[in-house]
């Protein structure tokens, strides 16, 4: 059933002031962790006056994001080592600080630079790298055996920035354990009604920074999805006078027309090995879940119902799908496994229950959950039922989590317009995602892309 449309507005080149969207930071956590980080050193090799993004302040801003970290203002530094040989420990240990972060960056030659940084702990001074210390590779001084990153790579002028963000990435590791997600990229759909085309579907990167058009329209476009290997979008557009799930091969910027069948066609999810998309359409009467198998483009439905079915998320698994159905009276979430075919009901708190997504681990959903004050975010522990709500925000919707689990991004309603909005997975920490023109919805995390 393939055919290709013409690819018309859809070179991933924008001016990115169009589609800015900024994150944040009104408030932090009381158990932030004090780090300090360092402005990178320059070295250049011309006439070149500065690096062409601040490496530091952008590692630095990742961490202030995730909620998790609370970066020392550079102001109150007290010293600005760009070798482990130049740290004063002492200075760093009355300063109170977890973790210390500096680095350089040497121009090598037009546009391309070397980067180097480490991570380094005042307190412990069980170094991880004690091997690396002892052939030579690095200084035989007190401070490196408080080391626990050392960083040098090389990076051009068009991933400058995005190698900041990997940096990011293996600082917060490093210090929780868990990989982070800096260096990933949000898909979101803007509505400027001052333009030809006022729908228009983005991506940019996790922090809102570079936007890139990536399709525009007259008719509205609707719910995003990331294949899992972050090459692909899907979406559901309504360009041809009817609702049709669309793929997009976002390097070639190619599209294809998966599913166009009479009634609806919506709701596009990849399963977690790529192999198969769940969608929800109308075509045999009600709206129902099914799934297609990519390569062959054959359908099979899952379930069957006089109910409305819709919003299917499939488990990291793939064993299993979440959907919202109204076939007890009201929206709540339901669970099917793929195995057997068997359903069972999810909710059974609250009047409204709908938009699930499972969590990275399997272990929960989020989903968006009526409670008397409105519509909120929350999630709901898989073996005890236990509901947590996160967001004091009240009309919620279109939920994404990051691919650690760590954060949420979702769609929200501020005066009379739709905006995003993040909250941590523990509801503690939360950031508004302002857009510089129109209403900005439906966001979808991407995967991890490195």
């Amino acid at each position: 059933m393939k055919k290709f449309l013409a690819v018309l507005m859809m070179v991933l080149v924008i001016s990115p002031v169009k589609a800015e969207i900024e994150i944040l930071i009104t408030e932090g956590r009381d158990d932030a962790r004090p780090i300090a980080i360092v402005p990178f050193a320059f070295e250049a090799a011309g006439v070149i006056a500065a690096p062409p993004f601040d490496f530091a302040k952008i590692i630095a801003d990742d961490l202030a994001r995730s909620g998790k970290f609370k970066p020392t203002a550079i102001a109150d530094l007290p010293q600005n080592p760009s070798s482990v040989e130049q740290v004063d420990l002492n200075l760093w240990k009355t300063l109170g600080v977890d973790a210390v972060v500096y680095g350089l960056v040497k121009e090598k030659s037009p546009g391309v630079y070397q980067v180097s940084y480490d991570l380094l702990d005042p307190y412990n001074d069980k170094a991880i790298f004690d091997s690396q210390i002892e052939e030579g590779s690095y200084a035989l001084v007190t401070q490196s055996q408080h080391l626990m990153l050392l960083k040098d790579k090389i990076v051009g002028q068009d991933n400058y920035r995005w190698n900041a963000h990997i940096a990011a990435d293996e600082i917060y590791e490093a210090l929780t354990g868990e990989r982070g997600a800096f260096a990933t990229q949000i898909a979101y759909v803007e509505v400027d009604r001052s333009q030809q085309n006022p729908y228009q579907l983005f991506v940019s990167d996790s922090d809102g920074f570079g936007a890139q058009r990536i399709f525009s329209s007259r008719m509205p476009i609707m719910s995003p999805a990331w294949s899992p290997n972050g090459q692909q979008l899907a979406y559901v557009t309504f360009e041809n006078g009817r609702s049709e799930i669309v793929r997009q091969d976002l390097a070639k910027a190619q599209r294809d027309v998966l599913a166009s069948f009479k009634g609806f066609n919506s709701a596009p999810t990849w399963s977690p090995d790529g192999s198969k998309m769940a969608m929800v359409l109308s075509k045999d009467g009600n709206p129902e879940i099914y799934l297609m198998d990519l390569a062959t483009e054959q359908l099979t439905r899952l379930t069957r119902h006089y109910a409305i079915d819709t919003e299917p998320s499939w488990s990291p698994d793939g064993k299993s799908i979440v959907f919202t159905s109204d076939r007890g009276g009201r929206p709540q979430i339901y669970r099917v496994f793929l195995g057997s075919g068997e359903t069972k009901r999810v909710t059974f708190e609250g009047r409204y229950n709908a938009g699930a997504e499972f969590s990275p681990d399997g272990n929960s959903i989020v989903m968006v959950h009526q409670s008397s004050k409105g519509f909120h975010l929350a999630t709901q522990d898989l073996s005890s039922g236990a509901i947590n709500i996160l967001t004091r925000t009240n009309l919620d919707e279109s939920l994404s989590i990051a691919p650690n689990g760590s954060m949420i991004i979702y769609s929200t309603v501020s005066g009379r317009q739709k905006v995003l909005s993040t909250i941590s997975m523990d509801g503690r920490f939360g950031m508004p995602i302002p857009s510089t023109t129109g209403e900005v919805k439906a966001p979808a995390w991407s995967p991890f892309l490195n």
